[in-house]
């Protein structure tokens, strides 16, 4: 089968992944920025950061035929800080204009806080004013429909931003409707633990439909899995879903809503 991985971070993964994803069938990876487990102390860190995932990591992952793709921003999980978020926010145009860069992301909210919801609508600002693409995080467990709600009308609040350039991630049964119904996209994230399970992300898809939805592993540093995609292909086989049907959801849904990004192109295109 062929897909593509739309959300993989993959500075935290050794370069077995990469050939494992590749043997999959993977034809490109999408790294956004996020949390590297602590908490960064300076806007230089993370402009290191940002030269990693937009000039290192392209080429270890060129060694195996994968084009790499990024997004860049602050994550929310170090939001509260807002002049250090000011200093980082600085440094992002200048990084937003290399030719991987897809958009923003992910941005959104973490705990729900009056800083993270500042920070992410200056993200959204930011964005608007260039034209930028737009991933989202939003919060894990009990806070995920709050905080949904929140980065959604946020979203709304921003004329300029138009939703169907925008992937808001993670979502679960109780949060997808809402950001189909706001014209975004949803990314279903899948997790050995704490977020969906190929079982329920297909069952999602069954009752909401594949249309705007993608697949992600969002492998990181924690206990995840960087050939999710595929694996949750298979258990949509089992249902007896038929090829074509996998294959929109895995390869044709993410080609569609990264194309919107004319830096986005496959190998073969």
């Amino acid at each position: 089968m062929r897909y593509i991985e739309p959300h993989a971070h993959m500075v935290s993964r050794t370069t077995d992944d990469y050939l494992a994803m590749v043997t999959a069938g993977c034809e490109a990876v999408c790294e956004p920025a996020f949390w590297a487990g602590f908490d960064r102390g300076s806007a230089a860190a993370f402009g290191d950061y940002f030269r990693q995932l937009t000039e290192y990591e392209p080429r270890r992952a060129a060694r195996y035929g994968l084009p790499h793709f990024c997004w860049l921003c602050l994550n929310p999980k170090e939001s509260e800080n807002l002049a250090l978020a000011g200093d980082v926010l600085a440094l992002l145009p200048e990084f937003l204009d290399r030719p991987t860069v897809l958009g923003v992301g992910e941005i959104g909210l973490n705990k729900n806080s009056r800083n993270e919801l500042a920070v992410l609508e200056r993200h959204l600002d930011l964005a608007a004013g260039r034209g930028e693409m737009l991933l989202v995080h939003t919060p894990h467990l009990e806070d995920k429909l709050k905080g949904t709600r929140l980065i959604l009308d946020a979203i709304r609040n921003e004329p300029r931003i138009d939703p169907g350039r925008v992937l808001v991630d993670h979502v679960e049964e109780h949060t997808i409707s809402l950001a189909l119904d706001a014209g975004c996209w949803a990314g279903i994230t899948l997790y050995p633990e704490s977020k969906c399970t190929p079982a329920r992300a297909i069952d999602m898809v069954e009752v909401y439909s594949a249309e705007r939805v993608w697949l992600n592993c969002a492998c990181d540093w924690g206990h995840s899995d960087p050939l999710a995609v595929p694996k949750t292909a298979v258990e949509m086989r089992r249902r007896g879903h038929s090829p074509e049907a996998v294959d929109r959801l895995i390869h044709a849904n993410p080609l569609r809503f990264l194309g919107q990004c004319p830096k986005f192109r496959l190998a073969a295109s």
